[in-house]
């Protein structure tokens, strides 16, 4: 006999509602315009934490990386990013430019167009949207000094490198819901 750590999350009433999480993204980053730097590719995980991000703000710039995530969802094939004469270490594309050169790529596994569902998500919620595809942190302050770093693995560095280039809060994913709400 297994038991989930989801289950007894919710038996002992130690979950996180999306109005918590809203609540103090709002807190904590000043709900106003907030720079999210690279998160997952992900329908179910990150995108309830999106939900309540976007709640708590009144703008989210989404900086994704590219040609995939930290753990492997591909944005874009990688052949057609070679194809494209496009350089991830460099250049930085709009949807619109992302679009010109890809198309509206679907995730291979899930059939989503990431692009798409994180700018419906955040406009559902109550915010203004825009997306970025960049794979330099520092990408995010053209557009805002307020940034909630959405990487696991190299989270320590992205914030030190955010730090270091002047922004004004930077948090992590694991900065959030650190107390209690409400």
């Amino acid at each position: 006999v297994a038991v989930t750590e989801a289950v007894v999350a919710r038996a002992a009433g130690n979950y996180a509602t999306v109005d918590a999480i809203a609540e103090d993204v709002r807190r904590k980053l000043g709900g106003n315009t907030i720079g999210l730097v690279f998160p997952i590719l992900s329908r179910n995980r990150f995108a309830i934490c999106l939900r309540g991000i976007a709640r708590g703000a009144r703008k989210v710039v989404v900086q994704l990386g590219y040609p995939s995530d930290e753990v492997g969802n591909h944005l874009v094939d990688i052949d057609a990013l070679d194809d494209s004469g496009i350089d991830p270490y460099k250049d930085v594309l709009s949807v619109a430019e992302f679009r010109r050169h890809f198309g509206t790529p679907l995730h291979p596994f899930t059939g989503v167009d990431y692009l798409e569902f994180y700018s419906e998500l955040i406009r559902e919620n109550g915010a203004e949207v825009e997306i970025v595809l960049s794979n330099n942190p520092k990408t995010i302050l053209n557009y805002t000094d307020h940034v909630l770093v959405c990487d696991i693995h190299t989270r320590k560095r992205t914030k030190r490198i955010l730090k270091n280039a002047g922004a004004s809060v930077v948090l992590g994913l694991d900065d959030i819901l650190t107390a209690p709400v409400n």
